[in-house]
């Protein structure tokens, strides 16, 4: 420390500086984020070089700034725009990110370098909360674009017709304003990696020669990365011990769900109520089986993938998407056997129908109706690769130190006249083995910071699961909010989920109201959207006390219907009519109030 008479000259950091260190400390946990700090201070006390000032002049041939947005569902886009920074910034660009929830769209006009990562979810939507970006973007103020350059990674499942709808849009959209593609539009699948790099790789090129950028590498950060410890991420998976694997669905129901906890001792991973866990699963034995004895191949016959051989069982076990139908595969097969049927269901402009089949078939369905001799390099040419499956995380990481819960309901049932499996789930009830996993952050899924807030949970099935997180967490840590549930299922008797703990919350004071809605316990079916209809009076009334709305469950049936019903709950209460209602939900989500975790 100097003497009190010396004087200390005042230390500047430019903004593109602060802006790249940002970036980076956006990609490190604690423990990397403390070794940073010691090993700048190392190199600093290292050089005889004088610290930056006020006076001193900027660098030359500064890169243009470049504006990353991006809109996340479940946290992937987030992370491509982890990685497109920390590769733009080893480039010598300059970028900035921003959620597309927190973004102000009048902005947009002053945006002369953009780069978008934008998923879809549910029937073609945008991601939650993203709603005024959108209509901004959409609406007759958007202003021209003639001075932009920018380009979109869409994120989507081919599993859906409206495949990367929303990041189409918004391509076509800026175009129609005027924009310059600094590179075509590029559509990611489920499983993105190798596609989402190679965009990253050109439009960080073009974006680097369009500015004239030198390359500058970052010489510090690239040996933190080459001495930091490997973190647990999709691609570099946690093996996680089974403990528990238990049946929580009663006897005479038509689900198997179970509860699954796994351990994450030594993992140096965390979690948060709200986040999910990435689950990389195989795939079952027996639909293998299916596979192999319709196709008539013998498990050991060699294929290409990758650049790498292996054998087909391999391939469909560890490697493959053989439970859900994609329009790829549909295309693919389509373009190897020229199946007349198959052609005109994805021409058929009746989206519906092709949705339906999309829903209802598995790629094994359709080897069974349209049957052809294929190649097995064929079929494995045509599926997609084996993604990982996310699951709510159904516990509270300080009320189970080194533990993550799960609540899986086993996808196993009768179609098509042949026996159909998920993939992870049957993994996971099933699994003698360690199983790999990862967490996924949901940062637009936590709990109020203030702990006094009130929470209403809207649930349906498994979609319990972070609402026990929750009430375990607040319990946990004496939050004295209260809570309300509003949970539904099939029959009281054998779908209750964990019905004893939420009797005993009730009890102990935990869980201060609980709405239960079992559709098929009477003659005319009762959902949850009913309970919120028969309640709106009380919800209306928690809402403006200043409670916090979640809602976990089915992105195809469940969201719209608990969402309408919302709609005409405020209707009702603030007598306004539904736009207007609408508004009060939207205004909710800008706030955080209103979140929702769908799937």
């Amino acid at each position: 420390m100097p003497a009190p008479e010396q004087k200390q000259d005042l230390i500047f950091i430019d903004q593109q500086l602060l802006v790249k260190l940002n970036n980076i400390g956006d990609q490190l946990d604690a423990a990397q984020l403390w070794w940073a700090s010691g090993y700048l201070a190392g190199r600093a006390s290292n050089t005889d070089e004088p610290a930056a000032t006020e006076s001193q002049s900027e660098p030359d041939n500064v890169a243009a700034n470049w504006t990353i947005l991006y809109g996340t569902e479940t946290g992937n886009a987030h992370a491509l725009t982890q990685l497109l920074s920390e590769q733009a910034s080893a480039a010598g660009l300059i970028t900035s990110s921003n959620d597309l929830r927190d973004y102000k769209p009048a902005a947009l006009k002053k945006e002369q370098n953009l780069l978008l990562v934008i998923a879809t979810h549910g029937l073609g939507e945008p991601p939650d909360g993203t709603e005024d970006f959108f209509d901004y973007l959409m609406s007759d103020r958007a202003p021209r674009f003639e001075n932009l350059n920018y380009s979109v990674l869409a994120l989507g499942d081919s599993s859906y017709d409206d495949f990367c709808a929303t990041g189409k849009m918004v391509d076509a959209r800026l175009a129609e304003l005027g924009g310059n593609r600094l590179h075509e539009r590029v559509d990611c699948d489920l499983d993105f990696e190798s596609t989402a790099q190679s965009w990253i790789e050109t439009v960080v090129s073009k974006a680097k020669e369009a500015a004239g950028a030198d390359q500058r590498p970052a010489v510090a950060v690239a040996h933190l990365h080459a001495v930091a410890p490997q973190r647990v991420t999709r691609q570099h998976p946690f093996m996680a011990e089974a403990l528990v694997n238990q049946k929580i669905t009663g006897r005479g129901s038509s689900k198997d769900v179970r509860h699954i906890e796994l351990s994450l001792e030594g993992s140096d991973t965390s979690y948060l109520p709200g986040d999910a866990l990435g689950v990389m699963p195989l795939n079952p034995p027996q639909l293998v089986a299916q596979y192999l004895q319709q196709l008539g191949f013998d498990a050991e016959t060699p294929v290409n993938l990758d650049d790498h051989v292996l054998s087909l069982q391999e391939a469909l076990s560890k490697q493959l998407e053989i439970t859900r139908l994609s329009r790829g595969f549909l295309k693919d097969y389509a373009d190897e056997t020229g199946d007349q049927q198959i052609i005109e269901l994805l021409n058929n402009k009746n989206k519906p129908t092709l949705q339906r089949y999309l829903n209802e078939y598995q790629p094994i369905d359709v080897l069974n109706e349209f049957s052809h001799n294929i190649s097995a390099q064929a079929l494995v040419s045509a599926l997609r690769k084996l993604t990982p499956r996310l699951y709510s995380i159904a516990s509270s990481p300080d009320a189970n130190p080194d533990e993550v819960h799960l609540a899986v309901a086993v996808v196993r049932y009768q179609a098509l006249s042949t026996p159909h499996w998920g993939s992870a789930s049957n993994f996971l009830a099933d699994n003698t083995t360690d199983v790999p996993v990862y967490v996924q952050a949901n940062p637009h899924f936590h709990l109020p910071q203030d702990t006094d807030a009130r929470v209403i949970m809207i649930g349906a099935g498994t979609g319990i699961a972070p609402f026990r997180a929750f009430i375990e967490h607040r319990r946990f840590h004496a939050a004295k909010g209260q809570n309300w549930l509003i949970f539904g299922d099939r029959n009281f008797s054998s779908d209750f989920l964990y019905q004893l703990e939420w009797q005993r919350y009730l009890k102990q004071g935990s869980l201060q109201r609980m709405d239960l809605a079992f559709s098929r316990d009477q003659a005319q079916k009762i959902y949850v959207q009913q309970r919120i209809r028969e309640q709106g009076r009380d919800i209306y009334d928690w809402l403006e006390n200043g409670a916090h709305l979640y809602m976990c469950g089915d992105a195809l049936n469940m969201a719209p219907d608990v969402h309408q019903a919302l709609i005409d709950v405020i209707g009702d209460q603030r007598g306004v009519n539904p736009q207007s209602a609408e508004d009060y939900l939207r205004n909710l989500k800008r706030n955080g109030r209103y979140q929702r975790d769908v799937y």
